[in-house]
């Protein structure tokens, strides 16, 4: 059986990386740290280039690919920390007019959290909010389907200007968030809400992934140009060690991702999620110790890798949750 990416999926995988570099390159990253709001100019031409309408059926102006390939292109973004809500847009982007072309930006909350958190507020042209168990069964309905200990789970959508919420603090600041008070459910959406949130998880764990792939890339560079005592840092024992360590948690995490990206099975995804937020989080911090007292400073980009793999970690599962379903799906 062959594992190996396709020739497309590698040519997908290297377009998408190229169309970054280009757009986003490190001195518009760091513009966006002061100025975190979606490029809409490079939203559109990410959506002329496909990205958001990579899943769409080719007959509905689609691409017509299939999730793995979704986490592919969300790899690239998470290793080029690209802001906005990419997730949302690419899972909605058959649902809300305008934003499988680029021209419009939708946000997604999920209330079976609290606080209920929104995304990028001031940059959304709408808002899909789900609602009901996170493990709740069931498929497409307008007006929702029964899930968990009976409650409704739906997905209802929301012009920004009604929804009252109030500003909340973020640890990543590419990621401007605010906390959902009210939101009136103007209309439902049918949409199959249980598998838009382990896709959700998926493509969240994807962008990890890219995160945790770049970090080792830092952090070999760095040991390779930085030298001490007339030699680089790299060929100390202790950086070989963290750097080595960085390189395995990057490849479990990538294999684990791409099979849940086929697979789409629940428990896969739970353990790809867990496997890559451990990876962005670690690696991070890893590449940090590797840039020594220059890695705590703004100057480095390592702390911004950092500070959005917490946030990802925290988005469509965390730690513990995935432990307890793993070892429930062990224990059945």
């Amino acid at each position: 059986m062959d594992f190996q990416l396709t020739g497309d999926q590698r040519a997908l995988k290297e377009g998408t990386r190229e169309l970054l570099a280009g757009r986003f390159g490190r001195d518009r990253l760091r513009a966006a740290v002061g100025d975190p709001a979606p490029d809409r100019a490079l939203w559109r031409e990410l959506g002329a280039a496909g990205f958001f309408a990579l899943r769409l059926p080719e007959e509905d102006g689609g691409v017509g690919l299939g999730l793995p390939e979704a986490v592919l292109v969300l790899e690239e973004a998470g290793r080029a920390l690209l802001p906005g809500p990419l997730v949302a847009c690419q899972l909605l982007a058959g649902v809300v007019d305008g934003v499988a072309d680029g021209e419009r930006i939708v946000g997604l909350c999920d209330a079976a959290r609290e606080p209920v958190l929104w995304e990028h507020p001031a940059g959304c042209d709408e808002l899909i909010l789900l609602e009901g168990e996170g493990g709740g069964g069931g498929g497409a309905s307008g007006g929702g389907v029964e899930g968990a200990q009976g409650r409704t789970c739906g997905a209802y959508r929301s012009a920004p200007e009604r929804v009252s919420c109030a500003p909340f603090a973020s640890v990543d600041p590419l990621t401007p968030l605010a906390r959902v008070l009210d939101l009136p459910r103007t209309a439902p959406v049918a949409v199959d809400v249980p598998r838009l949130r382990r896709e959700a998880a998926l493509l969240t764990a994807a962008q990890q992934l890219g995160s945790a792939v770049r970090t080792v890339e830092m952090a070999a560079r760095h040991a390779r140009e930085r030298e001490q005592f007339g030699v680089p840092i790299g060929s100390f024992q202790a950086v070989k060690q963290l750097c080595a360590g960085m390189l395995v948690r990057a490849e479990m995490a990538r294999s684990a991702v791409y099979a849940a990206s086929v697979t789409e099975s629940d428990l896969d995804i739970v353990g790809a999620k867990l496997l890559a937020d451990e990876a962005a989080v670690r690696n991070a911090r890893d590449c940090l110790q590797v840039h020594g007292g220059m890695g705590f400073t703004w100057e480095a980009d390592v702390h911004l890798h950092l500070k959005r793999a917490w946030w990802h970690a925290e988005r469509w599962g965390t730690a513990a949750g995935a432990e307890e379903l793993l070892a429930a799906g062990l224990i059945a």
